[in-house]
């Protein structure tokens, strides 16, 4: 199968259902070309589709998010991107209040079929206001669906999953992930929103990570398979919300340790919440605590050497797993 970057497989995802839908448009700064936005995800759509369905915004995220909202409650089917994803509390009110409730408050007579792509996480020394993973923010709110692809395969499958949901629906992308290469097929397919993915069988341990923490629990995985002998099992939950919790549960239940590994803090973090699950349906089949490894208690630093010390790495995982086992 051809291989494609993870930026190569959303911007083909993008085209695809545009020239399918004509309702799809997009909005957001910097997306006309050459530019085709901050991470070349849209190049070329400009071209092909015109400035009625590529439509450049003035820098304003409530505005953006204001007018996918609009289109959204009047038939079309807006994808809108946020360049940082720390910019998006500047459209809080618009995600949180207006967004995420209009179909409950209408008793479903209204939706909102809009698709907020935006860049998260750190690696690029962008410093405290460009490299936050604000995921629980979003998870933590009735009425958003919330997706964090990992791999090139399922940021194509989810994303065109997402555009065709009657929600609407963070997608979330690893700023840090947009060159990552993978098998990504030709075709139309969609990967479901709300299933998880097992990324590595294993038996002696599960590994719970999203985004880019899936690969780095990979690496991490193949290590300790080589140096110590334990067979982790790395568990990708893709959607945050809706969110597995069977697929997660069953692979606990079968190797009786867990790791949750995130770059987000740990305290209120959607790995909170996955441990929460897991100690709600698990708490038996347990044979040591649950090991967080997560982001250390900062704001992301501007310097390379400390943004690395604060972010987890490989051997942060190892050391995690490792630990797990002596429990």
């Amino acid at each position: 199968m051809r291989q494609l970057m993870v930026r190569d497989a959303i911007k083909e995802a993008i085209k695809s259902e545009m020239r399918r839908d004509p309702r799809v448009f997009l909005l957001g700064e910097d997306i006309i070309d050459p530019w085709g936005g901050s991470w070349k995800t849209m190049e070329g759509c400009y071209t092909e589709f015109g400035p009625e369905r590529v439509r450049e915004t003035p820098i304003s995220e409530e505005a953006i998010v204001g007018a996918a909202v609009g289109a959204a409650l009047c038939g079309m089917r807006p994808v809108a991107e946020i360049m940082f994803s720390d910019f998006t509390t500047r459209a809080m009110d618009q995600i949180v209040n207006q967004a995420a409730k209009f179909r409950y408050m209408t008793g479903g007579q209204a939706s909102v079929p809009l698709v907020i792509r935006t860049a998260h996480g750190a690696g690029r020394a962008a410093a405290a206001q460009h490299s936050q993973s604000p995921e629980a923010w979003f998870v933590h709110t009735p009425g958003l669906k919330v997706v964090a692809p990992a791999t090139p395969y399922d940021a194509k499958g989810l994303l065109l999953a997402s555009i065709r949901d009657q929600d609407p629906v963070i997608f979330l992308e690893h700023k840090m992930n947009f060159t990552t290469e993978g098998p990504v097929p030709e075709e139309d397919y969609v990967v479901p929103l709300g299933k998880a993915d097992v990324k590595r069988q294993g038996k002696d341990l599960t590994i719970v990570a999203h985004s880019r923490q899936v690969l780095r629990a990979l690496e991490a995985a193949e290590q300790v398979a080589k140096e110590d002998g334990i067979e982790a099992e790395v568990v990708d939950p893709r959607t945050l919300f809706p969110l597995d919790v069977r697929t997660i549960v069953d692979s606990v239940k079968k190797t009786n340790r867990v790791v949750l590994v995130t770059e987000e803090v740990q305290r209120g973090s959607f790995a909170e919440h996955v441990a929460s699950k897991i100690m709600e349906k698990c708490f038996y089949d347990l044979d040591g605590p649950i090991i967080f490894v997560a982001a250390k208690n900062t704001p992301i630093p501007f310097a390379p050497v400390m943004e690395n010390f604060v972010i987890p790495d490989v051997p942060d995982i190892v050391a995690g797993i490792r630990q797990a086992m002596k429990a």
